[in-house]
């Protein structure tokens, strides 16, 4: 039978994570309602708790209160799963439900941290970082990861540059542009993932004059969409 894995975390709290301790009672809105309402279940049933930071546990439902909590007693430490580096995608905002997609493959994939970017093409500016986030949470949990993915609000491209460049080993993705894909094992590393109509020459020429390596992702033309899952699947080799 699969286990299902859910995020645990008080935004309320000071303190960061809820305790994950041996016996707990949750209380949880969208949590109860998943639970009861959605996978119905049972006392005797076994489900996953990760706090996003520190631990993965295993826990068996041994009374429910119906509308009120469910308590859970834990029966074991389960192994953290983590990106094996830390990938920064900067991808220039898309059109309709384009980004939600990106979030949720690229979190599959392993991005650590989510930079929205808004370049000379980029037709939306507006972004909902509490949809994005939600989007990330479900995706690792259901993929198993251990962590959440970080995601913050939109910035302009120059400031993504200024940020970033010196802080990270920083590509950008450009179509028949070779550059030489050498990485420590660890190393954080970056992408800039252009707009559906692509860069602008004046943003190239801002590329080359900050020293940043190509990343040739295909022959063919991409989606940006497309491209930030290519880009990503050559960072995480």
């Amino acid at each position: 039978m699969k286990l299902h894995r859910f995020y645990w975390h008080d935004e309320n709290t000071k303190n960061g994570p809820i305790e994950l301790r041996r016996s707990i009672w949750v209380d949880d809105p969208r949590l109860m309602n998943q639970w009861i309402k959605v996978l119905r279940f049972q006392v005797g049933n076994e489900l996953v708790l990760f706090d996003g930071e520190s631990a993965d546990k295993l826990y068996k439902i041994s009374e429910i209160e119906p509308g009120n909590a469910i308590h859970l007693d834990l029966v074991t430490e389960m192994d953290r799963k983590l990106p094996k580096r830390h990938i920064y995608l900067l991808w220039s905002l898309l059109k309709k439900d384009k980004n939600d997609w990106v979030l949720q493959k690229c979190t599959e994939l392993g991005v650590t941290n989510f930079v929205p970017i808004l370049s000379e093409r980029t037709e939306k500016t507006g972004f909902d970082e509490e949809r994005a986030r939600k989007i990330v949470i479900e995706a690792a949990e259901q993929c198993g990861r251990s962590d959440i993915p970080q995601v913050r609000e939109p910035i302009n491209l120059q400031t993504a540059l200024d940020e970033f460049k010196d802080k990270i080993k920083l590509f950008v993705a450009e179509q028949g542009e070779e550059g030489e894909l050498a990485l420590d094992s660890e190393e954080p590393v970056g992408v800039l993932i252009g707009p559906e109509g692509g860069w602008t020459d004046a943003e190239k020429e801002l590329f080359k004059t900050s020293g940043l390596a190509h990343l040739n992702l295909h022959d063919f033309t991409l989606r940006a969409e497309t491209a930030c899952l290519a880009a990503v699947t050559m960072l995480i080799q």
